[in-house]
């Protein structure tokens, strides 16, 4: 992890705690919905017992649809298995500051069976992982992910008990870059733009996007996984600092008909000596041999891994021609009608995967990412020409149009089953199966508004 104020020793926790700086711990993981879950303690019982014997927690927490239900078809988790416990083990490497939360530090859990095996279906083990087979070659992977989200001037028990209809957004047209605009939400943006700085993490700037109330924030790349662990602290405190404020924010991915919140994911390789082996300032667009084989692992593998990309229904709402979400499997320089888009030279080269929604696994997308450009580069596959034009409007293959679709293509996969083992494949395939079937069974506002008199 990159040095920073936020982050925290064991002996700076234990300092801070005979102070009196520091009274709660909170264990955290990131579950298959990429929500941030655990528990807090005490900060003494941490230092005494949980730092090394961690803590425990239900197994049904990777086993559980978006409410929290209990649902059937999870070979790790059910009630014939006595729902029982796995270990939260704090990598105690993540300790950090909550500076939104007062004389709190978080710390990220991996997660163990009570015999000290890794639960291999937690999406943080699933791109640890990956990230294992990357040094087998070598190498160490980098990312930034930039997630954008949309503010409402409703609190959330307020957008609660309204259905989430007929919110105030925190702005009136659209503030791409609109300094005015934004400025009414800078209090908020300022709020959390300094707690993720304390927090240890690097934060680069904000911006607003189009949509109404919409902005992104962006951090500094790191290496795979700490940018990954930040993704889920940064995206749970900026909601808990929004409710602070009287306001809310969203990161679905398609709250309404206009532009949808993105997450685009940034992806770099890098030697053990730190050399940029994704560069080549020999050819003449400076990539080298094995980025073009990463890149094409990336478009064959696109379809067949996009669940890991876009995990829900409201994930594929998106992906709709010239809207800057991408539909078309294609890779392009500095394009962004592609799902691909190349940017950068040297250390700076790197691929932009324009797939992911706001609502994105991030731990589950970073390590299909690594798993696809590793399938391209263990089997030597040829890149085709880039797009130097209208994606949108080309012959390239489609970008999945629904989470069945995406589904289907997981469970067919041979490069999915190969990469996560079975285990983890039947696992979120469940996940999705269990969504299908909640959508499938609920009457929408659009049909009652379609069909209650007319039809």
């Amino acid at each position: 992890m990159s040095a920073g104020a936020g982050n925290l020793t064991i002996d700076d926790l234990a300092a801070g705690v005979a102070d009196g700086e520091f009274d709660t711990v909170i264990v955290a993981f990131t579950d298959m919905q990429g929500r941030l879950i655990g528990k807090r303690v005490a900060a003494r019982y941490f230092l005494e017992d949980v730092k090394e014997h961690g803590a425990d927690c239900c197994n049904y927490l990777l086993a559980v649809d978006v409410e929290m239900n209990t649902v059937a078809g999870y070979s790790m988790s059910s009630w014939e298995r006595g729902y029982g416990d796995m270990a939260m083990m704090p990598d105690l490497s993540t300790l950090r500051r909550a500076p939104w939360l007062p004389g709190s530090v978080i710390v990220t859990a991996d997660l163990h069976w009570l015999n000290q095996s890794p639960v291999v279906q937690s999406p943080r083990q699933i791109l640890s992982s990956q990230l294992d087979r990357l040094r087998e070659h070598g190498w160490e992977s980098f990312a930034a992910t930039e997630l954008e989200f949309l503010v409402f001037e409703d609190t959330f028990r307020e957008a609660w008990a309204k259905g989430y209809r007929q919110l105030t957004p925190a702005s009136d047209y659209n503030i791409d870059y609109a300094l005015l605009a934004s400025t009414r939400m800078e209090p908020l943006l300022r709020d959390i733009r300094n707690a993720m700085d304390g927090a240890g993490m690097y934060c680069e700037g904000v911006k607003g996007e189009c949509n109404l109330g919409q902005q992104e924030i962006g951090f500094r790349y790191a290496d795979a996984l700490t940018t990954c662990d930040n993704h889920s602290i940064y995206k749970n405190g900026a909601k808990e600092i929004a409710d602070a404020h009287g306001k809310s924010l969203t990161f679905m991915a398609k709250f309404n008909e206009r532009e949808g919140n993105s997450c685009h994911i940034h992806i770099s390789l890098r030697g053990a000596d730190g050399s940029p082996v994704f560069a080549d300032e020999g050819d003449e667009l400076g990539m080298s041999p094995m980025f073009r084989h990463f890149i094409a692992g990336q478009l064959a593998a696109m379809r067949e891994l996009t669940l890991f990309f876009a995990p829900n229904i409201n994930s594929y709402k998106r992906f709709v021609d010239g809207s800057f979400a991408p539909t078309a499997v294609a890779w392009g320089l500095d394009n962004r009608t592609c799902a691909l888009r190349v940017v950068g030279r040297g250390h700076a080269m790197r691929v932009e995967n324009r797939v992911p929604g706001g609502d994105v696994n991030q731990y589950l997308a970073v390590a299909a990412l690594i798993a696809a450009g590793l399938h391209g580069i263990e089997n030597k596959l040829e890149l085709e020409e880039p797009v130097s034009g209208n994606a949108y409007t080309g012959a390239a293959a489609r970008v999945p149009t629904s989470l069945r679709e995406a589904a289907e293509l997981f469970a067919s996969s041979t490069i999915a089953r190969e990469a996560f083992g079975d285990e983890v494949v039947d696992h979120y395939l469940n996940n999705a199966r269990i969504e299908l079937a909640a959508y499938d069974a609920a009457v929408t506002d659009w049909e009652r508004v379609r069909g209650f008199v007319r039809l």
